[in-house]
């Protein structure tokens, strides 16, 4: 299967897969009307329609927000608004991305945006004081690869759902919990019991379904890297690069955990909770290591033990002082 095959498919899956929310979302309201009453599931389901409606219109000014990503200013890294544009024309894109940065140490990067026409490139000054040109370039070919793949779209209606169901499960179940339903006036406590586990396991499902949109993607996103700058040594580089640096955004959010190139909370600790032999289970993306020999395997080669000692993007560029420092 080839690479557009495979994208092509992914698309199919995923508007099942958003399908999926808006039946979850559904049950949900049902699940209220038919405990509570059933005005009160229809005005559950228009409140949280109208909360999704809202919060897609601020998608950008919302990602931007929980990421730290701040807009650049016209003179401001040049060179990495040069190399986000190369990358955008070899992609085919109509539109060169917007660049923003994300003060923070650790080297990532996202994608966001609805539209090809209003989507922007993240990076944080971690990134570019640790990748060199190269590595650097295949990064951004990534994320400009989810961007020409509508992948940032599904991603933020993901994360928008995902929000939406866990808001009205909560309400639904602090209702059910505290309020007088018609499970209380005539033997419907079955009803009642199955409701209240409906409604604690639906965010946990939107959970699952955000995973299975992120996942697959992460890798056609690598092999999209690959095919815009026939270099998939290059994007190899930078996941094992990526996989040897120990820091992680300060900032981890879950709900915006799947947009980042390598997720920031699939590596935070969770000893402290007693739930580090379940957290792999709710990794975004696959790990780093079976991306790099999928990489391997389609380019037919293998990398070196040791990663090349090379000049940093931020050192070659002159960019070690303002506004990285």
């Amino acid at each position: 299967m080839t690479l557009q095959e495979q994208i092509r498919s992914n698309r199919l899956r995923s508007a099942i897969v958003v399908a999926g929310f808006v039946l979850l979302l559904v049950v949900l309201a049902g699940l209220i009307g038919l405990v509570l009453d059933l005005s009160l599931g229809v005005v559950a389901l228009a409140a949280a329609a109208a909360y999704g409606l809202f919060a897609l219109v601020r998608s950008r000014s919302m990602v931007a927000r929980m990421t730290g990503a701040r807009e650049l200013a016209p003179s401001e890294l040049t060179p990495l608004r040069r190399l986000v544009e190369n990358v955008s024309i070899a992609a085919g894109l109509p539109v060169t991305p917007e660049v923003r940065l994300v003060e923070d140490a650790a080297p990532n990067a996202f994608a966001a945006g609805l539209k090809p026409e209003r989507s922007y490139v993240g990076v944080t000054t971690g990134l570019l004081r640790t990748m060199p040109k190269r590595e650097l370039e295949a990064v951004l070919a990534h994320e400009v690869s989810h961007i020409r793949n509508r992948d940032t779209y599904l991603m933020t209606v993901a994360t928008v759902f995902a929000g939406v169901i866990a808001l009205v499960a909560d309400i639904g179940f602090r209702s059910i919990a505290y309020g007088r339903g018609r499970s209380r006036r005539g033997g419907g406590a079955l009803v009642a019991v199955l409701a209240i586990v409906g409604l604690l396991l639906a965010p946990y499902a939107a959970l699952l379904l955000r995973m299975s949109l992120s996942r697959r993607r992460e890798l056609l996103a690598d092999a999209g890297a690959a095919e815009i700058l026939n270099d998939p040594e290059a994007m190899a580089l930078a996941l094992r690069r990526l996989e040897a640096d120990p820091t992680t955004v300060r900032y981890a959010d879950a709900s915006t955990s799947h947009l980042w190139v390598e997720s920031p909370t699939d590596r935070v600790e969770s000893d402290r909770q007693g739930i580090s032999a379940l957290s792999g289970l709710f990794n975004t993306h696959p790990p780093l290591a079976s991306r790099i020999a999928a990489l391997e395997q389609a380019g037919g080669f293998r990398l070196p033990e040791r990663l090349p000692v090379d000049v940093s993007f931020a050192a070659e560029a002159g960019l070690a002082a303002s506004p990285l420092s």
